[in-house]
This record gives structure tokens, sequence and C-alpha cells, in this order.
């Protein structure tokens, strides 16, 4: 890249927000186009062998710097599929091999696509920036094709769900899962909010765009879930068609899943002006994530003998203490109607405490979580703003 160019670059791709992250940012940040939103995929990619992948990782895979963006967005174009789509659990930075390059060509027709470990939502972001940057019209066709894939994959109620198309069993749920549901939300608020690397998008796609938005937005409302009586938080994943808590995976029961419903109030938070049933959804959600909070309790790692298991080597263990020191915690799923810490395993068995639960399986989740603080934190400055007469933290 000539000096003029990487300066124009830089011009360019300041004044944009910095990740798909939750957090609003000022358009006054300078910020550079990064991978850093692929970890996640490339982790499995190197780190989990998967027999359903195209290709797998030669020892010693050379990768791109994030610097070669234009290089990254290449193989971005080459691992998108007919329908606009991405798979997931590939390394886009990977300088990939003759071999591999004509193996992910091959496969532009085999519609696996997905939200699942930061997918498309993601990609979508970055070839933005990266037409931006360059002007080059390939990248602003493979953007406006995974757009379009996005409101594909929206149902009529405003879901969408981890896999499109649609495959079966819990795929087909309407997923928080991972940050999909999410993602995809923060991606198009961009869009709906003149984030200037989407400048390029006609007003019938923005159009399109605020439409799916809305209809997100609305479904992300009517899915929260009243439990004796009270608006509470949400689940993992809900059913397509009934917007009722459903299972994903045998260990991830239907429940109010504070782990994920982190990021939804985030969202909700952030967004201007919030009319009253926002307002309501918010304070509802703060007010659960306070009275469930959990007291005097530490979840601790540990070495062990090494031991195989059917999926992996373990060799920590994990175990909740007692101490009178530590910060609030809470468990990542609570029983509906009974409103108790909820754990499970591989035989979906419901269990009531970390002890109970298999070793793999023990070891291998993130059964509790402090994410919930990250809320309470941020809610006296949005309190004062949105609500300034109803504190639902105020004993």
């Amino acid at each position: 890249m000539t000096l003029l160019k990487r300066h124009h670059f830089f011009l360019l791709t300041a004044m944009t927000f910095s990740s798909l992250g939750i957090q609003a940012q000022s358009d006054k940040k300078e910020e550079m186009i990064t991978t850093k939103p692929f970890g996640d995929s490339e982790r499995h990619w190197y780190g989990i062998k998967d027999k359903s992948n195209l290709i797998d990782p030669v020892p010693n895979q050379p990768r791109y710097e994030d610097s070669d963006y234009t290089k990254i967005a290449d193989n971005m174009i080459l691992f998108q599929r007919a329908n606009g789509g991405w798979p997931k659990n590939y390394d886009m930075r990977a300088i990939l091999t003759p071999e591999q390059v004509k193996k992910v060509s091959d496969s532009k027709y085999i519609l696996h696509t997905t939200f699942d470990n930061e997918t498309t939502y993601t990609h979508v972001y970055y070839l933005a920036q990266v037409y931006t940057a360059t002007q080059m019209d390939k990248y602003k066709e493979a953007c406006i094709k995974g757009i379009q894939y996005i409101l594909d994959a929206q149902y009529a109620n405003g879901g969408w769900p981890q896999y499109f198309p649609l495959e079966k069993k819990y795929s087909r749920h309407i997923t928080f899962n991972d940050g999909a549901y999410m993602g995809i939300m923060n991606l198009l608020d961009k869009i709906v909010n003149n984030n200037s690397n989407f400048s390029f998008l006609d007003d019938k796609m923005k159009s399109k765009v605020k439409a799916a938005y809305d209809k997100g937005l609305d479904c992300i409302l009517n899915m929260q879930i009243k439990d004796k009586g009270q608006l509470t938080a949400w689940c993992q994943q809900h059913d397509e068609e009934t917007l009722a808590p459903a299972w994903a995976r045998k260990f991830e029961p239907p429940s109010i899943c504070n782990g994920e419903s982190v990021d939804i109030v985030l969202f909700l938070m952030i967004i201007k002006n919030p009319d009253e049933r926002i307002i309501q959804s918010i304070q509802s959600a703060v007010k659960w994530f306070a009275d469930s909070r959990i007291y005097n309790t530490r979840v601790e790692s540990f070495e062990i003998t090494p031991t195989e298991s059917q999926y992996k080597k373990i060799k920590r263990d994990v175990r909740v203490v007692v101490d009178s020191t530590a910060a609030p915690i809470w468990t990542r799923y609570y029983e509906l109607g009974t409103e108790r810490p909820l754990f499970c395993d591989r035989d979906s068995e419901f269990l009531y405490s970390l002890a109970e639960v298999s070793l793999e399986r023990r070891s291998g989740y993130a059964w509790y979580t402090n994410s919930p603080q990250k809320v309470l934190d941020k809610y006296p400055v949005w309190q004062k703003k949105y609500a300034p007469n109803n504190d639902v933290l105020k004993p």
C-alpha cells in the first residue's frame, strides 16, 4: 500500500464504531479494521477436530497480518456461500494452500450457513469497512449479499434461527446463545443509525434493514420471560413459533438464562428515547438481576490428574467454595417456576449444584457468570435519564 493510500485508509476508517460490541462508541474515535471478532471461529478451527469441516488447518498454517485486510476480505468472499451467508469455524486470516482454496471454492452451493460463533454478521461488517477503505466493488457486492442473507433468514415474527436455510433440531430455534441474535441486531443498529461504513447502501436497502431491525426489537420484547407473574430475563433459545423458552443442547435447558440476557439488556439500554415498553423491559430485567444475585460464593479451578473423556483430555476441575469476601455472582440458568439455580448434564437431567454435574461438563462449560454486574453498574445513569421516578434497585 502506498503512503497516500494508507493515509486515505486511516481517514476513511476513522469515525466508526470500534467493533460489533454492545456498547455504542463515539464516531470521533479512530478504528482499525480488525479480525478480533473472528477469534471464536479461529479457536474452533485450530482447537477442535470437526469431521464436518471442509478443510482442516495444515501444520503451522501461515496467516495474514491484520493489516492485510484486502487479502483477508478476499478470503471472506471465497468462503461466502451462494446464499450470501458463511459457514462457521474457519480462520479468515489463514493463507490457504491451493488444495484448500479449491475445496472451499467448490463448496459455494453447500448452504450450511449460520450466525453461530460470531459468523456472518461479523463478515458483513468487515467487508463494509474494507469497501469504505478501498472503494473496490467486489467488497460492496459481497457485503450487500450478506445483508440480504440476514434479511432472508429472519422469521416473520422478527427472530433469527441459528442456521439458515433451516435445519433440524434446536438450530431452528430463535437463538441468543453465543451472541447470535444480538450480533445481528448490533449490525443492523449500525446501518439504522447511519454508521459511515454503510453509506454506500441505497435507500431501499436501508428501509428493508430498518423494518428488520424494528421486527427484531419487537421480538426481543415479546420473548422476555414472565415468571411468577413478573417479567424477568430471556432464555438462550426460544421456540420459533410460540416464543417460549426452549431446549438447545442436552445440557442447555429451558430456563431464565442470565448469561445471554446481559447483552440483550445492554443493547436495550443504548436505545435513545426508549418507549414505555422498552423502559419496562429494562427495569424488569435489572430487578431480576438484582434479585437473583448469589452471595458468599466463589468458583475456583484446580489441577487434577489428566483424565480422558469422550470429547477431550481434562486437566482441571472446578468447585464452588464459600467466600464471604466474594463479589456477587450468578448461575447461568435459573429454573422456570422455582427460580432456583439450575445445572444440567448431557442426559438432560435437572441438577441443583455444580458438584452433581459430570466432570466433563462441570469443567467444560461456564455455569456461573458475573456479567449481570455490567448491567447493574450502568443502570444508575440510565435510570436517572429515562426512569427518574422509579429506581428498581432502591430498597
